[in-house]
């Protein structure tokens, strides 16, 4: 899969948090396929327990300044870059005062969901979106990795799909073990609608759980890889029923011919590439 571009978009990253099965892969993923000869990009939240100073993150000034418009109110949409110097890779992260700079990630000290995540997913989303648009780079494979980058996929076959640069781009999806028990905003499919979405994209969004969160992700993905084990039968079934692809997991140390096999397959369009 020499010369492809694929951009990640991943939930958490280590060493900028710390180190879980999600953010480990959002790490070394990046570098093995980049080692094989693709061009990457890749994003994630500028949480506030990222240390700043410590990972030597800085504005990139050219980007940044746009505002993304959720529920009638501007939010500034802020650029950051780091540099991971071992695996010669650049790490981009979107950053916003309203919604990043809590020190946290998703949940509180008590363990509760932010009662903003929907409208932070939101953000994360689109603000991904108009940079890699901004950057005028074309991707071939969008890997997306955690429920917070669950809305990606609608956004890139529905709100931008007559974008030249998203044309031909396929959605791969990472299912992960990072549930929550409390449902997002009942409030959320007005929230995510911009012009190409309308109610019926987002049909599946019943109760804005978990499951219905990753649902609405898979139904806009091209291919799906479990990324945990014991994923619900609930999502592996939806899965099945609307016929994508699917990667098995992979063990504790990443396939990374798995992955790069699994691409190629996505991208030539392979109706047998499940890994059953």
């Amino acid at each position: 899969m020499k010369n492809y571009k694929v951009l990640f978009i991943s939930q958490e990253i280590t060493p900028y948090l710390p180190e879980n099965e999600l953010s480990v892969v959002g790490r070394n993923l990046p570098q093995v396929i980049q080692e094989k000869g693709c061009k990457i990009r890749t994003f994630m939240p500028r949480y506030g327990l990222v240390n700043e100073r410590r990972n030597q993150l800085h504005e990139v000034i050219r980007l940044s300044g746009m505002n993304l418009i959720i529920e009638d109110t501007d939010h500034p949409l802020i650029i950051k870059v780091a540099s991971i110097q071992s695996a010669r890779m650049q790490v981009y992260f979107i950053d916003n005062e309203d919604y990043f700079h809590r020190k946290l990630v998703l949940k509180d000290k008590n363990g509760k969901s932010c009662k903003d995540n929907d409208e932070r997913a939101i953000f994360f989303a689109r603000g991904v979106m108009e940079t890699v648009k901004k950057l005028r780079w074309s991707p071939d494979i969008v890997h997306c990795m955690g429920w917070f980058t669950g809305l990606v996929p609608l956004y890139l076959k529905k709100a931008y799909k007559d974008d030249p640069l998203f044309s031909n781009s396929k959605v791969v999806y990472s299912i992960y073990n990072d549930t929550f028990t409390q449902n997002l905003n009942k409030d959320i499919k007005e929230k995510i609608k911009v012009e190409g979405i309308n109610n019926d994209d987002l049909s599946v969004l019943k109760s804005a759980g978990f499951n219905d969160i990753n649902k609405l992700a898979i139904n806009y993905s091209d291919g799906v890889i479990e990324g945990s084990s014991n994923i619900s039968s609930e999502l592996l079934d939806f899965v099945e029923e609307k016929k994508i692809p699917l990667l098995n997991k992979q063990g504790n140390d990443e396939n990374v011919d798995s992955y790069s096999e699994f691409y190629t397959k996505i991208l030539n369009g392979d109706p047998d590439g499940s890994d059953k």
